[in-house]
């Protein structure tokens, strides 16, 4: 069995699973993956949009429903929750929409809402807007950056493409162990 015949077969159920958790690096994979012609780009985006609202969702109504689970188990979140609900004060519908473009907030957000007052209609439809723009966006990113990657690794040798992966990967590492170092002292 080829990666070609895995990714038609499995790729939009990987995807939805992987939108559900979490999500950015699959979906822009598979953004990549539709430019080489593995999976459709329109197919792509709606099984990430519907992985993402539906986990989302999910989300939300542990938050609605378990607020003790989030109070007492999930101490760690507390300064992240409590950052969440000040954002919602301020900015609600923009919070709503946009929460999963934040590294950070992305997890903590819609259980953060589920212990609020917002009504479970107003977050299903902001949920919905949001997750179809950041579905269109990563998708549609993942497309061309597969177009510029490509055209990249044509012109250049492999070695250089490596070295320059290599520094973006440590760069990237760097940042995220500072700002967890920097969100354990809340």
């Amino acid at each position: 069995m080829d990666l070609t015949h895995l990714l038609s077969t499995y790729g939009y159920l990987a995807l939805f699973i992987g939108t559900f958790l979490e999500g950015e690096t699959i979906l822009i994979l598979a953004g990549f993956a539709a430019y080489n012609g593995h999976l459709s780009l329109p197919l792509a985006i709606l099984a990430a949009f519907a992985g993402s609202f539906a986990g989302d969702q999910t989300a939300f109504y542990v938050g609605r429903y378990n607020k003790r689970f989030l109070e007492t188990r999930l101490k760690k979140w507390e300064c992240r929750i409590e950052k969440v609900r000040h954002l919602l004060e301020k900015h609600q519908v923009l919070v709503l929409i946009s929460f999963r473009f934040f590294y950070g907030f992305r997890n903590i957000t819609p259980f953060a809402v589920g212990t609020t007052n917002v009504t479970p209609l107003r977050f299903f439809c902001l949920n919905a807007i949001g997750a179809g723009l950041w579905a269109s966006i990563f998708g549609v990113g993942g497309y061309y950056l597969g177009d510029v990657l490509e055209r990249f690794l044509q012109e250049t040798k492999w070695w250089v493409a490596g070295g320059l992966f290599g520094l973006i990967l440590a760069v990237w590492l760097f940042k995220t162990i500072r700002s967890r170092l920097r969100r354990s002292s809340c």
